[in-house]
């Protein structure tokens, strides 16, 4: 690190120039210039010196993405152009309809009509300002007219640039655009939220717009928020930039400024290529990384839209083409309760078994006591069914109408439904927890957990096993697991010697999983798998967790208050103080291990793979672990990023996509010769 001043501005310039070059090339290109770990690097060297020197910190430096304090509340503001919503068409009339109504307007028009198709994501509307070429304002779309700013959130969105890559920018320049999630980091949102006994999010679109609403900015990092732009307004001309007559001319453009636009989008002659779009991506849609509902249709000239100008609600030149909802009818035969291990009280619809979106569903979470509120359920009652964002089952609504006389209302219980221990629900939330630590139904999901295939995946123990083993009183802590011998498990129901032997060999080899599929394995609450990961390296030991600060947890990358007072609350209990004592008796590795060849080579770096199907002998994890481990990445979706897709049994879409790309395919035998 410069120890001269003068060479310290220059580095930090040189830095934040190199750091911003690029994320341009990675967002808006698709072209990475720099590894990942490479960019760290450099990412915590400008950050190093920024601590030394916090006099030359600004707003568009990369590492001011994550703000530090919460803020306290969100200021409405008003849009400098209003920010409408699209009407939408649910059908080809409705799409021909609209277009004979806008022409209708402009009967003089006589230049070509072109149309730009653009794929509709399931997020969040944002408009973002820029003053001099610097993000100054991020505000959500609230009634059209007014918004919430929410700026400190936006900034943590990485494929947002806090400056443009322009020379010489206008005054000001308003971008608008959606923020959304990726299938795969809302898939792991909703295992963290479930295994903290929180309520899973319904779907992407509601998971971004809570994220985006959340007061601390570090949790928003945490979650990691992707976004397309689609509309650019420019308040002059420079010497670098025109200002766009088309909307094709307004994407590429914000492309050139550092923003990630669609690639799939489509300039279309007719409406004819208009409906050919939408049928092309009925079905390839399900194969994307992210969700979409539809598709955007735009009129592309500049001078048309202008003289169509905007109704009280939607702008008249464009619409949403929007893909039908499948959505199923079905009866309310029950309504139960689950215990997490968190003694998360949720209620659960027991229905009428119906087809959705290829699966069968019988249950469907009812979240909470203020869901059932507002939905006004009975049992007894019909309800309509959709599978929320094609994932997780969920009552949309109720049809009164249909309510026999015969419906009974549901009552949130008082009492835990096993334990029988009063029920406490704090202001804070509104989820009702049993907090009683010996409560069977807890034990045994804090059992599910310790085995789950992301924590100690010990095969062989699996709920079955667990329910007998807590019921007849043989485990009553995951430190008792340690202690079963294979002539006590092959007493139990369904338990041969050859079962009992492979069950305790594996929870035998579960001590030597890491410390931090440990850690993640205890299930503190807040505290998922990424989280996990986070807190094992910067706290190498568990005596090092352990006697941290709450602060100090906090001031971690990403972990916000909450979840460090969570961590910190978890080790002061004696009874889980006690657990640890017992854990580290039993041999489980509360500590990072020391790598025993720092110098290992690292044949898979730089290296982008994709996992799909099953492999003849590796687990997913572990197929995993091993290409970590020689230097190379993992992600769960195709794209023209990755570099190789190893492939197994059965495999799904990936393998399709990877095809369509001309990707290289590996089996799993490639995949070891890759490593050598």
């Amino acid at each position: 690190m410069p120890s001269n001043p003068q060479n310290a501005r220059a580095r930090v310039s040189e830095l934040r120039s190199l750091l911003q070059r690029a994320s341009y090339a990675y967002y808006a290109l698709d072209a990475p210039i720099l590894e990942d770990a490479v960019y760290d690097q450099l990412y915590h060297e400008l950050l190093s010196l920024e601590q030394q020197y916090p006099e030359w910190v600004t707003p568009d430096s990369p590492t001011q993405r994550v703000g530090e304090q919460p803020a306290q509340r969100f200021e409405s503001v008003q849009h400098r152009i209003p920010l409408y919503s699209l009407e939408n068409a649910f059908s080809q009339a409705d799409l021909v309809a609209w277009d004979q109504r806008w022409r209708r307007l402009v009967p003089d028009w006589e230049a070509s009509v072109g149309y730009v198709a653009e794929l509709k994501i399931d997020g969040s509307a944002l408009a973002l300002t820029y003053e001099q070429g610097v993000l100054v304002r991020g505000v959500t779309r609230g009634d059209g007219a007014l918004g919430e700013e929410i700026t400190q959130n936006v900034r943590t969105i990485r494929a947002i640039p806090l400056r443009l890559n322009v020379q010489h920018p206008p005054d000001w320049i308003e971008v608008r655009g959606e923020a959304f999630l990726g299938l795969t980091i809302f898939e792991q949102i909703n295992r963290d939220r479930s295994q903290s006994g929180e309520p899973p999010f319904a779907n992407p679109r509601n998971a971004a717009a809570g994220t985006l609403r959340q007061l601390d900015s570090r949790i928003v990092a945490q979650r990691q928020l992707d976004f397309f732009a689609y509309t650019l307004h420019i308040s002059a001309a420079t010497p670098d930039l025109t200002v766009p007559e088309t909307q094709w001319q307004a994407l590429e453009s914000l492309q050139k400024l550092g923003f990630r636009i669609n690639p799939h989008r489509r300039l279309c002659q007719s409406l004819a290529d208009l409906e050919a779009y939408y049928q092309d991506w009925a079905l390839r849609r399900l194969d994307l990384p992210y969700l979409t509902d539809g598709v955007v249709v735009k009129l592309n000239a500049f001078d048309l839209q202008a003289q169509l100008g905007f109704t009280q609600k939607a702008p008249r030149w464009a619409i949403a083409w929007k893909y039908p909802p499948e959505e199923a009818a079905t009866r309310v035969l029950n309504i139960s309760v689950n215990v997490g291990r968190t003694g998360a009280i949720t209620p659960v619809a027991e229905l009428q078994p119906v087809q959705l979106a290829g699966t069968t569903v019988s249950r469907a979470t009812l979240h909470n006591r203020d869901r059932i509120f507002e939905l006004d359920i009975h049992i007894g009652d019909t309800v309509v069914v959709r599978k929320a964002g094609e994932i997780i089952p969920e009552v949309l609504r109720v049809l009164p109408e249909l309510r026999p006389a015969t419906a009974q209302s549901f009552t949130m219980p008082t009492h835990c439904p096993v334990c029988g221990q009063p029920v406490v629900q704090s202001e804070e939330e509104a989820v009702a927890r049993c907090v009683n630590p010996v409560c069977p139904a807890i034990l045994k999901g804090v059992l599910v957990h310790w085995v789950s295939r992301d924590a100690l995946d010990i095969d062989g123990v699996g709920e079955k096993l667990i329910e007998q083993l807590v019921d007849q009183g043989l485990v009553r802590s995951i430190a008792d697991l340690y202690d079963l011998t294979p002539e006590t498990l092959a007493s139990l129901e369904r338990m041969g010697q050859k079962s009992a032997r492979n069950a305790v060999s594996a929870i035998a080899a579960s001590q030597n999983r890491p410390w931090s599929r440990v850690l993640y394995g205890l299930g503190i609450r807040h505290v998922g798998s990424v989280t996990a990961q986070q807190l094992a390296t910067a706290f190498p030991s568990v005596a090092q967790l352990a006697a941290a600060t709450p602060k100090s947890i906090a001031d971690l990358h990403g972990i916000g208050p909450e979840i460090a007072q969570s961590v910190y609350d978890w080790f002061q209990t004696s009874r889980h103080q006690h657990l640890i004592q017992r854990l580290q008796a039993a041999g489980l590795q509360l500590a990072q291990k020391e790598t025993s060849d720092k110098n290992a080579p690292q044949s898979l770096a730089g290296k982008t793979f994709v996992l799909t199907g099953t492999l003849p002998t590796l687990k997913r994890n572990e197929a995993k672990a091993l290409i970590e481990a020689a230097g190379g990445k993992v992600t769960g979706s195709v794209s023209q990023k990755t570099d190789y897709v190893v492939v197994g049994e059965e495999a799904g879409s990936k393998l399709e996509k990877a095809k369509s790309l001309s990707i290289p395919l590996l089996s799993e035998a490639d995949l070891q010769n890759l490593m050598k």
